[in-house]
């Protein structure tokens, strides 16, 4: 076929063929194809294979096994408060070797089945899990397990517990030594030795006093599983100091070890279907921990380690506990010694030197916890745990298991205002708006109800409110509908930008409550971001730290503008009123040695009344103060159950009273410390025209209620208490808000934390 032909072939079929090639002609290749094929590429993959086999053989020769140097760091650690003077010092560490005849078989294998089931046969190293710390390290992610146990006692004994490359690159090679010079024996030994248990314990021996009061010989298989399993996570798992998750993951841990034993067939399945979860002892304090001196050396070595972990020194949380613990430290706090022992004087003369275990079983429920905070400097001044170390290990200022309830209240409105939220009418959220404060009235979105209605204190109604009455006197249906016409999902996200912990928490109505968990110190960092202007406090209890190995740098305590000034100065302005005419107002705004001082703060009583707040502060001092009911030790109930240490249980009937309210003790302490801690009076500078703390320029924006239109005009007025000077007298007892007229049904008279209800309704949020 010719060329034409060719040509009007392809034209007839509609499109053009490419031309034919010689079959003796190969197709060039243009662009990055000329350079890179399949050849190449696995050339230059089998030459990195060999370039990286040729590196480890160096290194393999060039590391030798060190000096174990475990025993060389334990020293003991210096604590100070913030002028020097020492607080306490740790004393020699808590370590005793033990040989490994000594342990029975049976919990030696317990650590083989919790922690490497292949150990009696692996060469001592996890190739998989070394390779993929290796990359996490690189990529920053941290540590994400798979050691053997001969590296992680190489890790113990021969290293140190720094995240790099480097002393990666060396555990591998000196594991792959020490399991070819020691045996398998030795090697258990060694690490079930100098393992870090928690409780300042190191090695079986120490672990097995700690958490059992007897030795590591006496130990049993079910004893034995709970140590080997606490090796993941010590300060998760301690069953004393355990959150519910904590102890609900351990208890897993356990079942998990037991289980790989009868799968080693080192236990039998018959003795293993019996067995029973063995509590621990609670611990036994160090001589000189005594008082609020553990809770303060505690959360102190706690700071430190997350400071660790957060700068990359340490793998994980666990791992820089026990660098800290190992010793060699000098750690200044931000605590002031006078203001320390003025917040304990203030909760022993207010609260428990008023209760009495003996007369009343509620007395010996009430737990204490406080956190006093520098809202220019981030500083934790003071912190008060718990009523001795000894006698209660938690630590009730760092704690986050119990409701803040309505001391959530001031975020709410927070959020309405950074982000100019506006009612289910259209109208914009302000300290004048107007809602409709019935109890019980069902929360609507866009005129759906949304299933929620909750209960005001003992059921009151309060007719039609401005915000400020509604915070003054804690309106729960008020504030769980500007939850909704603000957004849930931005009420969290505020209160997450303030300093609480939010990440997890579902946005729903319920939340207005306050229904969350959180510790004093966390809601005394929140309020401190509220007192400086919006610009983000987040508490320092630790000033510096020092050691010869070890670098450390602290953050700046105060971060970035979270929300605007605007917003938070009108919280301020609005909570002054809660303290003059509200909740606090007998405790607080009425107490003999305020001195005129200016104060804001927010009160806070939570569900079936097992949790009562203050969070309050001046323009140089915040402090929170939050009352806890836990029961102390294992009792029965009336109808004859067990009661298990640790419940939340009501704080009703303390000291001979009716509901604990926020306004009662915690206010109280509260008052007493501030204004003996507090020093020149002062007065807020705030950037705004709402709230009790100016002088109303306008009158409320009337909202209709979501659900009807108001039977009656609501009350106008808003508190008129002026902010107080150093020569104006105390407020008087009257508030100067008037309550709402419209009936049914009547007004109270009396503030609702002035009165203890015989019969009050749980669940106020008070």
């Amino acid at each position: 076929m010719g060329r034409a032909e060719e040509r009007r072939a392809r034209q007839r079929g509609g499109r053009r063929a490419a031309p034919k090639r010689s079959s003796g002609t190969k197709p060039r290749r243009t662009g990055i194809r000329r350079f890179v094929n399949l050849k190449t590429i696995l050339g230059t993959f089998l030459g990195a294979c060999l370039l990286g086999m040729g590196a480890f053989v160096v290194l393999y020769l060039v590391v030798d096994v060190p000096k174990g140097n475990a025993a060389a760091q334990l020293q003991s650690n210096i604590y100070q408060y913030s002028d020097g003077k020492t607080l306490a010092r740790t004393g020699k560490v808590n370590r005793e070797v033990v040989d490994l005849s000594k342990v029975p078989k049976e919990v030696q294998q317990t650590f083989v089945a919790a922690e490497n089931k292949s150990f009696y046969s692996d060469s001592g190293v996890d190739l998989k899990g070394t390779a993929r710390g290796l990359i996490n390290t690189l990529s920053g992610k941290g540590k994400q397990g798979g050691s053997t146990i001969t590296q992680q006692y190489v890790k113990n004994y021969y290293l140190t517990q720094d995240q790099t490359v480097t002393r990666k690159l060396k555990e591998l090679v000196i594991s792959l030594k020490v399991d070819r010079q020691q045996s398998k024996e030795d090697i258990l030994a060694g690490y079930i030795n100098t393992s870090y248990y928690g409780r300042n314990a190191y090695g079986i021996q120490a672990a097995a006093q700690a958490y059992y009061g007897i030795d590591a010989s006496e130990l049993n298989v079910r004893q034995g599983a709970y140590l080997a399993s606490l090796l993941q996570a010590p300060s998760q798992y301690d069953w004393a100091a355990a959150t519910p998750t904590g102890r609900k993951l351990v208890k897993a841990r356990w079942n998990y070890t037991l289980d790989n034993m009868v799968e080693q067939k080192w236990l039998d399945a018959g003795k293993r279907e019996g067995m029973t979860f063995p509590i621990p002892k609670d611990p036994k304090g160090a001589p000189g921990m005594e008082g609020q001196t553990g809770y303060l050396v505690e959360a102190a070595d706690n700071a430190l380690a997350a400071r660790l972990v957060d700068q990359g020194t340490a793998d994980d949380l666990d791992t820089a506990k026990a660098m800290v613990t190992a010793g060699g430290w000098t750690i200044k706090l931000n605590v002031d010694k006078k203001k320390q022992e003025q917040l304990e004087q203030s909760v022993k003369e207010k609260l428990t030197s008023k209760l009495d275990a003996k007369k009343r079983q509620v007395d010996g429920d009430v737990e204490a916890g406080a956190a006093s905070v520098d809202p220019k400097t981030g500083k934790v001044l003071a912190m008060y745990g718990g009523v001795d170390y000894f006698k209660h290990y938690v630590n009730n200022a760092t704690r986050r298991d119990y409701q803040p309830a309505s001391t959530f209240k001031p975020l709410i409105f927070a959020a309405a205002l950074d982000q100019n939220a506006e009612t289910q009418t259209g109208k914009p959220i302000t300290a004048s708006t107007v809602y409709d404060g019935t109890s019980r009235r069902p929360v609507l979105d866009n005129g759906n109800k949304v299933g929620f209605a909750p209960p005001n204190e003992d059921d009151q109604n309060y007719g039609n409110v401005n915000v400020q009455t509604a915070m003054n006197k804690s309106i729960n249906s008020v504030f769980a509908q500007m939850g909704v016409d603000v957004g849930m999902d931005e009420v969290l996200k505020v209160a997450g930008d303030l300093g609480m912990q939010t990440k997890g928490l579902q946005a729903v109505p319920a939340q207005t409550l306050g229904t969350m968990g959180a510790s004093p110190l966390e809601m005394a960092g929140v309020y401190a971001t509220l007192d400086n202007h919006g610009k983000k406090v987040t508490p320092a209890l630790v000033k510096s730290a020092e050691h010869k190995d070890t670098s450390v740098t602290f953050p700046n305590p105060i971060g970035d503008q979270v929300i605007s000034r605007q917003a938070a100065d009108t919280v301020t302005s609005v909570l002054t009123g809660v303290v003059d005419d509200g909740t606090a107002r007998v405790s607080v705004a009425q107490a003999p040695n305020r001195k005129g001082q200016q104060v804001a703060g927010k009160t806070g009583t939570s569900d079936n009344n097992k949790s009562a707040w203050f969070t309050g502060y001046t323009p140089n001092l915040v402090t929170s103060v939050g009352l806890f009911g836990e029961v102390p030790k294992d009792r029965k109930d009336s109808a004859g159950k067990v009661v298990k240490q640790g419940k939340q249980v009501s704080l009703k009937g303390a000291a001979g009273g009716g509901r604990v309210n926020g306004g009662g003790f915690p206010a109280q302490i509260w008052a007493a410390f501030t204004f003996d801690a507090m020093g020149k009076v002062s007065k807020f500078d705030l950037d705004t025209t709402q709230g009790a703390a100016v002088t109303p320029t306008d009158t409320p924006t009337i909202t209709q209620s979501p659900s009807d239109t108001p039977s009656s005009s609501p009350s106008t007025k808003d508190p008129t208490s002026k902010p107080p000077t150093s020569s104006s007298p105390p407020p008087t007892n009257s508030p100067s808000t008037k309550p709402p007229t419209s009936s049914p049904p009547a007004t109270p008279t009396t503030s609702p934390s002035d009165r203890l209800p015989q019969n009050p309704l749980d669940g106020n949020g008070q």
